[in-house]
């Protein structure tokens, strides 16, 4: 297993102390692991064994955990119609204790050469999906295994659940996730974690926020790094931090150049404080310089600039764009838009075909005005066209067609 060393240099900005060297802890059975820390769950006669090798069976599994107590019922969970193995298998042992030996003294054992993952199975899966001391660890090498995760933050609190997210080759990519039974355990954990240096790669621990968590809290998040675009090729680091210095202390302002020193024409600059940064944002973007109008904001990952976009699109494009499904065959582009032009004005057009050309029955049209879109609905829908009704309707996205299944 990957060996792991937590060095007590931490970034200025967390202050806080480094944790005690991970170590075997005493559990309620009295036997040493640092698995399983802390009272046993209710009823936890049942484990789940993730990470399985797609050939382990049934026997294999028997053979090994029959080892430390007599066992009830051994699944490999499959695929219901090839029968393959899906990766993880549920195991339920006599009693608890039986259970918890078990974790602790077999979790990360590797089977066919690939270390299984144990935790207990929950039939009540609320505080999986809450998410509730849930933490998100980046940054981490890449030598960095579960055992190796898992051994650093036991020292916290009982773990659920412990992860690195590996490639399809079982190489690591860098980050990973851990989940305690209390949210005090994970605050613990990101408290004296963050921004500490783990095998020599300094890394951030923080709660672990879903996409749709992500993707709401981006326009709210507060911001040191601003973005600064429109340079004059004249413009230098020194003139960046003249010009963004008035507004607060800056740690760094840099003008980004090519392989030959060339001002790419733009540049970023790094605030102490983030109100600073925002008061910059407001003062600065639209302002000249050298007769060019600077364009300045916050600093955004690419992932964040799409959303940003996307959001803009559709709230620019909402109303206006239509679906149309039910359509003959025969129809083309030009005949789709010549039936709605007399609503108002056609700004986009298409019937929707499969790789070889064929009409799929269905297509989008898109109006100048919400209005105008509004009045083809009520005029379209339902109206026979060669022989067929058309259905016509709102174009929505995937996830609000899924919504709006749901509901009904």
């Amino acid at each position: 297993m990957a060996q792991i060393q937590v060095q007590r240099q931490q970034a200025a900005a967390t202050g806080a102390a480094a944790p005690p060297p991970p170590q075997s802890m005493p559990t309620q059975n009295g036997m040493a692991g640092g698995v399983a820390t802390g009272p046993i769950p209710l009823g936890s006669t049942s484990l789940y064994v993730g990470d399985l090798d797609l050939n382990v069976s049934e026997a294999q599994l028997a053979d090994l955990f029959g080892q430390v107590g007599q066992l009830v019922s051994i699944r490999v969970c499959r695929d219901q119609t090839t029968r393959r193995s899906l990766g993880y298998a549920y195991i339920n042992f006599t009693n608890g204790q039986e259970a918890a030996r078990a974790l602790e003294l077999l979790n990360f054992t590797p089977l066919n050469n690939s270390p299984i993952r144990i935790m207990y199975s929950h039939r009540d899966p609320s505080l999986r999906k809450s998410g509730a001391g849930n933490i998100y660890i980046k940054n981490l090498d890449k030598a960095i295994d579960h055992k190796a995760l898992h051994d650093t933050f036991s020292a916290f609190g009982n773990i659920l659940s412990c992860k690195v997210a590996t490639d399809a080759s079982g190489q690591s990519k860098g980050y990973g996730f851990v989940q305690f039974d209390t949210e005090e355990a994970a605050k613990n954990a990101i408290d004296k974690l963050n921004g500490m240096l783990i095998n020599d790669k300094q890394v951030y621990v923080g709660p672990f926020l879903r996409k749709q968590e992500r993707d709401s809290s981006t326009s709210n998040t507060r911001f040191n790094n601003v973005f600064v675009k429109n340079l004059s090729e004249s413009t230098a680091d020194e003139d960046l931090k003249n010009v963004f210095g008035e507004y607060g202390s800056i740690t760094s302002a840099v003008v980004m150049r090519d392989g030959d020193g060339k001002s790419r024409c733009f540049g970023f600059v790094n605030f102490e404080n983030a109100d600073d940064a925002a008061k910059a944002v407001e003062a600065l973007n639209g302002e000249k310089f050298d007769d060019k109008e600077w364009f300045v904001a916050k600093a955004q990952k690419k992932s964040e600039r799409e959303q940003e976009l996307k959001g803009r699109f559709e709230q620019k494009y909402q109303g206006l764009n239509l679906y149309i499904k039910n359509l003959d065959d025969t129809i083309s582009d030009e005949m789709l838009k010549e039936m709605f032009s007399e609503f108002g004005t056609v700004t986009s057009c298409k019937v929707v075909r499969d790789p070889s050309g064929v009409s799929k029955g269905s297509g989008f049209v898109a109006f100048a005005t919400p209005e105008e879109a509004s009045r083809a609905i009520n005029e379209m829908n339902g109206k026979m066209i060669v022989s067929k009704p058309l259905y016509v309707a709102h174009a929505q996205r995937k996830e609000e067609r899924r919504a709006r299944l749901q509901v009904q």
